[in-house]
């Protein structure tokens, strides 16, 4: 068999071998993923330097790698639709995005109307450097919130590259139009099973209706890079903290939403140091809940910011 009909079939098994590592993944054993958490990525690594030392190895270090991967995959999380606890309604707020330094870079408003059980949301930061954010988002609230349309703006110099995302939930069409390094622009457009806990646009409104007492509130999200792919955002309390406005006191409950990256990539995106940021977002709670601050990247691998109300200047 010539050389290059070797190389092809060898890169078919591979791409049905890691395919089989995703598909058993939620098959894994507990124990065995126990047993290797602590030193499987260490012991990968290790595997990478051999074979840097000792090339000729390839195919006993991807397989060491790719088991690694299918043992040290979490569970699959199940999913978590939101239940409604609170009517949302018409909002009018003004926020500010600073660094964690205090500069502030954009300014910015979030609108909201509701029109019976159906609820258009609108976030918009405007950057000091011409850059420009815009976030709207249509969901129902019918018992539990429910994703049906999500239209996510960015460009400018504050951004890696320009980015133009729709979402409809209903159809489960996902299209990305992006402009590559060159200036090139280019569009990807897919289909995909959306599941009903889909959070895209949402998290400033769910984290005001999770229970502080559940552990662990888990949804999905269309993650853009720029093909789109299916993840999990683990959302979970981490308590209570104190803060003042002007002589009020109050207590914001502090949520941890971390990405968790299924499958072979995920373990990869871990390997490599990769791994998305986490962000934390805090609520004031009782009977009115309302967002306090959010902490985190806007976009993939970009810098942590903050986001918070703004105060209105002198007329």
């Amino acid at each position: 068999m010539a050389r290059k009909d070797l190389e092809g079939t060898y890169g078919k098994c591979m791409d049905l071998f890691i395919e089989a590592i995703d598909a058993c993944t939620e098959a894994v054993g507990q124990a065995c993923r126990a047993a290797l958490m602590d030193h499987g990525i260490d012991y990968a690594r290790h595997v990478l330097r051999k074979e840097r030392q000792h090339p000729g190895s390839q195919s006993r270090a991807i397989a060491v790698l790719l088991t690694c991967a299918a043992v040290l995959q979490p569970n699959a999380l199940l999913a978590d639709t939101v239940a409604v606890r609170h009517t949302e309604g018409l909002i009018h707020g003004f926020l500010v995005l600073r660094t964690l330094e205090g500069k502030d870079i954009a300014d910015g408003q979030m609108t909201q109307d509701a029109q019976g059980d159906r609820v258009t949301s609108h976030l918009t930061f405007r950057f000091k450097d011409g850059s420009l954010y815009e976030d709207t988002t249509i969901f129902s609230q019918r018992g539990t919130f429910r994703l049906l349309r999500h239209h996510l703006i960015q460009r400018g110099p504050s951004f890696k590259q320009p980015v133009d995302t729709l979402i409809d939930a209903s159809t489960g069409q996902v299209k990305v139009r992006y402009t590559e390094e060159k200036g090139q622009e280019k569009v990807v457009a897919e289909r995909i099973e959306l599941p009903p806990d889909v959070a895209n646009g949402l998290l400033f409104t769910l984290v005001k209706h999770i229970k502080p007492s559940v552990p662990q509130t888990t949804v999905s999200m269309v993650a853009t890079t720029p093909k789109p792919r299916l993840v999990k955002l683990a959302i979970l309390p981490h308590g209570e903290e104190p803060f003042t406005i002007g002589s009020f006191r109050h207590k914001a409950m502090h949520y941890v939403v971390k990405v968790e990256i299924g499958g072979v990539t995920g373990f990869l995106a871990r390997l490599m140091g990769k791994q998305p940021r986490d962000t934390h977002v805090w609520v004031l709670g009782g009977e009115a809940p309302a967002f306090v601050k959010l902490e985190g990247p806007l976009y993939a691998g970009g810098p942590i910011w903050r986001i918070q109300l703004a105060s209105a200047g002198l007329f």
